[in-house]
């Protein structure tokens, strides 16, 4: 009976000498790209398919396992996002997808978004440790291939002895031999500087990235996901209990939906001394913070296959309650819509209402769940799928050019029904405000002095971008600076008043000039005080 063979550590050091070639091509192009030519923008999209190419070329069973390709595919989309317009969130979902990429051949199914979580968790703390880590396996693997043969662990132990002792005495030489002090004077290396650190810091980091990438290692151990199928008694949970609170929650909700619907529709006059915008901007965030308790209340106390979720008085009492809540929702997008209305339109209100549509699919997938008896991995990844569809689309749209346009067409100056036009707040926006800008310039019926204000700060922004667009290349700020160049080709140039201008356009007036005291006037000045 023959023993089978152990493999032989050849292509095991092969492979892991390909790899750190590939790593190390990394490091290198993204020394070239961000720190010897300080390049970012888009170009962290080229970085990005360099790096997607690499992990390719670095493992070859990412071209065999079908379940890779989607993540991979969408790693890809997430470069191209980042050609397009780079921003951070790209750049995260980019290194997520590369990370699900990378662990995919190593599990045996997708199970659910919280396990992944976890994962992906371990491979970004794992990252800075994985080196190390392979080194010592490549050491052992090396001594165990060269078994009768010189092996770096035998030589160190032999030479350990002769080197130490013969630094100490070339040490002790060097103190009393001048001609010994001055070569190893010559042997020793400058001091590094702090650019020298950075850079080797910079290294560093693209390097420990990539490698994660190339040598990932799975969790061994992964906090499960509640399924919620077992009837587990809980403090003050009981059917009598928990129909009661579904009662007096319906009343309650009740109550503030008819108050929202009575207020915001205008079928009732405002509380005193509160308007409108007050109102919108008061109530919006509380409310959804209101229907995610009352979520979570749904998931705790009605587990699928639990005595409450199977009495039909309950099942109901949920389904009107949850309808409610979709309905508060609503009227929290309302709410922040008039107050975009009445005041203007920002990124973050934009953050806003994609926030409270992703917590309104929530609270109908929760109910759908409770309805088709769901397991908890079913509601976790079909509620992360919503916000990763949702996230990927925002990575294409530009949330400043859009809040700039709003503003633009809505703004009192053209007769909105907004507060006036902040200035200040578009030049934030950078070129992402350039072209509604040039389109408000060139509207008839403006007055002058409102004019010349949005030409100074589209001027402003148009030199920004054609500064910047070297170093920070993207195809949307190409495609923008092309189309302004178009649309002022024909136009003559702005002539604006010299002098210095705050962010919104406005003349500084100069500084008042300093008094002085007249010569004459000292003497007078003293005598009078007594000094």
């Amino acid at each position: 009976m023959g023993s089978s063979a152990m493999p032989p550590p050849l292509p095991l050091l092969a492979r892991f000498r390909w790899k750190l070639a590939v790593a190390l091509t990394i490091v290198g192009i993204g020394d070239w790209l961000f720190y010897q030519r300080h390049l970012h923008g888009g170009y962290l999209g080229l970085f990005a398919l360099a790096v997607l190419s690499a992990l390719l070329a670095g493992r070859p069973v990412l071209r065999r396992d079908r379940r890779a390709l989607p993540a991979m595919a969408a790693a890809a989309l997430f470069a191209l996002a980042l050609l397009h317009d780079a921003s951070l969130l790209a750049w995260v979902l980019f290194w997520v997808a590369a990370g699900m990429a990378a662990l995919i051949p190593a599990t045996a199914r997708f199970d659910d978004g919280w396990r992944w979580f976890q994962r992906l968790i371990w491979l970004g703390l794992r990252a800075p440790f994985g080196p190390l880590i392979d080194l010592k396996r490549l050491l052992k693997l090396r001594a165990a291939g060269r078994t009768g043969r010189w092996s770096l662990h035998a030589a160190l132990g032999t030479l350990a002895l002769p080197l130490m002792g013969s630094v100490v005495i070339l040490t002790l030489f060097s103190a009393a031999n001048p001609l010994i002090e001055q070569f190893f004077s010559s042997l020793l290396l400058p001091e590094p500087s702090p650019e020298l650190i950075v850079r080797l810091a910079f290294w560093g980091l693209l390097f420990t990235a990539i490698w994660g990438l190339l040598r990932p290692r799975l969790a061994r151990r992964l906090l499960p996901t509640f399924d919620g199928g077992h009837d587990r008694h809980l403090p003050g949970v009981s059917v009598a209990s928990v129909t009661l609170s579904l009662v007096v929650f319906n009343l309650i909700f009740a109550l503030q939906n008819l108050m929202d619907i009575a207020w915001l529709w205008g079928w009732a006059p405002m509380p005193g001394g509160m308007t409108m915008a007050d109102y919108a901007h008061r109530g919006a965030y509380p409310l959804i913070a209101t229907a995610l308790l009352a979520a979570l209340f749904v998931l705790v106390t009605l587990r699928p296959g639990s005595e409450t979720a199977r009495m039909g008085t309950i099942r109901r009492l949920v389904m009107l309650w949850i309808g409610q809540n979709v309905f508060l929702v609503a009227s929290s997008m309302l709410r922040t819509a008039d107050y975009i209305e009445a005041y203007s339109l920002t990124r973050l209100r934009i953050a806003a209402l994609v926030w409270m549509a992703l917590v309104g699919f929530g609270l109908a997938a929760i109910c759908w769940r409770l309805l088709r008896e769901r397991s908890a991995s079913w509601l976790i990844n079909v509620n992360l799928a919503a916000a990763g569809l949702l996230l990927t689309v925002i990575c294409f749209v530009d949330l400043g050019a859009v809040a700039a346009e709003w503003n633009v067409r809505h703004a009192r100056e053209v007769g909105g029904r907004g507060v006036a036009l902040d200035l200040c707040y578009l030049g934030e926006l950078g070129d992402s405000a350039l072209l509604p800008l040039l389109s408000l310039e060139r509207r008839p019926g403006l007055q002058p002095e409102f004019r010349e204000r949005v030409q100074a700060v589209r001027l402003r922004l148009h030199a920004r971008l054609e500064a910047e667009l070297d170093q920070r290349w993207t195809w949307a700020g190409q495609g923008r600076l092309e189309q302004a160049r178009a649309i002022v080709a024909d136009a003559a140039p702005a002539a604006l008043k010299s002098g210095l201008r705050d962010c919104a356009g406005r003349l500084v007036p100069p500084p008042s000039p300093v008094s002085h005291v007249a010569p004459d006037a000292v003497p007078a000045l003293t005598a009078e005080t007594g000094k």
